[in-house]
């Protein structure tokens, strides 16, 4: 049975993840926002062309790819998502939960810092 909790909890749940997150990626989060919906769209599901269950996605311009003409920064923030209900529906504890949030919330930092799922695949995230 899947392991629910409020937006509010589940949020503090992600604030957590990203505070544990090494000094060394975070330094380079400039621009970026990380939030929660409930579960993604269909454009969301037809972009990713994936039929698993969708935990997260990053929207943006890796940071590998920053950069150019004067460093102008981009004028929309980046994004991480994070959909909570499909994230529950594999836990069944606030442990659980917390593992699987930042596990995601790994991965879709690796796609902000330009890896493929393939290279996330071949590293185990």
């Amino acid at each position: 049975m899947p392991y629910r909790v409020s937006r509010a909890d589940f949020d503090r749940l992600v604030e957590k993840a990203l505070e544990e997150l090494p000094e060394e990626f975070r330094k380079y989060f400039t621009n970026i926002t990380v939030i929660a919906e409930d579960q993604p769209s269909r454009a969301d599901r037809r972009l990713t062309g994936s039929k698993e269950l969708l935990l997260g996605l990053f929207r943006g311009v890796p940071y590998t790819r920053k950069g150019g003409f004067f460093d102008i920064p981009y004028p929309m923030p980046d994004k991480i998502i994070l959909f909570q209900k499909n994230i529950e529906s594999l836990c069944s504890s606030e442990k659980e939960l917390m593992e699987e949030i930042t596990k995601t919330l790994i991965h879709e930092v690796g796609h902000y810092f330009g890896l493929s799922e393939k290279d996330l695949r071949r590293h185990g995230v």
